[in-house]
């Protein structure tokens, strides 16, 4: 199974593709790193042209990866007004393009991917980061910061819906 994870915006909107082999895998961590990035628009560019392009990466990614499902971060309303509509923006980009890929998606707060990572809600960027890294495998941390959160928001899709626990 490929899960996508989405970390919207329309300035940096970041993405994690991980992939999930079989529980009755021999392997020790049946959780494996498959890519990740961060597709970045220029603030001087204006808003209708910095959508389409986020919307054609977008479906370039899910045309090319065929993720089985996306997880995306939940809109957090306690952010200023002006960061909400342009976040909005990117996560409707985001799932008009999951729908047109028939690809079903799952959404999750910020604090609840804290949570699912590090067992704390208000956990720091470096540790989200750290945890991922860890969750992985990987001998670096992934860089920039929003292609982490992306890997982390795909992670706590993969725990949400393997684990008895709530988050």
């Amino acid at each position: 199974m490929l899960i996508l994870g989405i970390d919207p915006g329309t300035a940096r909107l970041g993405y994690g593709l991980i992939e999930v082999k079989s529980q009755k895998s021999k392997v020790k961590n049946n959780v494996k790193f498959v890519d990740a990035g961060c597709l970045e628009t220029v603030l001087e560019t204006a808003m209708p042209e910095r959508l389409l392009y986020l919307q054609t990466e977008i479906g370039k990614i899910l045309a090319k990866r065929k993720p089985d499902v996306l997880a995306i971060e939940r809109l957090f309303f306690g952010i200023n007004a002006k960061t909400a509509i342009a976040v909005g923006q990117a996560r409707g980009v985001v799932l008009a393009e999951s729908a047109r890929y028939h690809v079903p998606v799952f959404e999750y707060q910020g604090l609840s991917v804290k949570f699912a990572l590090t067992g704390f809600g208000r956990a720091k960027k470096k540790e989200i980061q750290e945890s991922v890294r860890k969750y992985l495998g990987m001998k670096k941390i992934i860089k920039p910061d929003d292609a982490a959160d992306g890997l982390a928001i795909a992670i706590t899709h993969y725990i949400k819906t393997n684990s008895k626990v709530k988050i």
